[in-house]
């Protein structure tokens, strides 16, 4: 399980898991599945970043290190 700040950020910026998903052309399964902690590829964690709006030299912002 891999801790990240995915739903925290989402929810802030008042965005559903459908938007996100859409956003950064993942499932809203696989949305679901990385808020709870499951491993994703590093694509998705990079389409993920960006589609919250953050740049990819913020990634430790929306997973952190564990």
């Amino acid at each position: 399980m891999l801790l990240n700040s995915v739903k925290s950020i989402r929810e802030s910026l008042l965005m559903s898991k459908a938007e996100l998903a859409r956003k950064a052309d993942v499932s809203p399964l696989t949305i679901t599945r990385i808020e709870r902690g499951f491993p994703c590829r590093m694509e998705t964690m990079r389409k993920i970043i960006l589609a919250l709006g953050y740049r990819l030299s913020d990634k430790d912002k929306v997973f952190p290190k564990n």
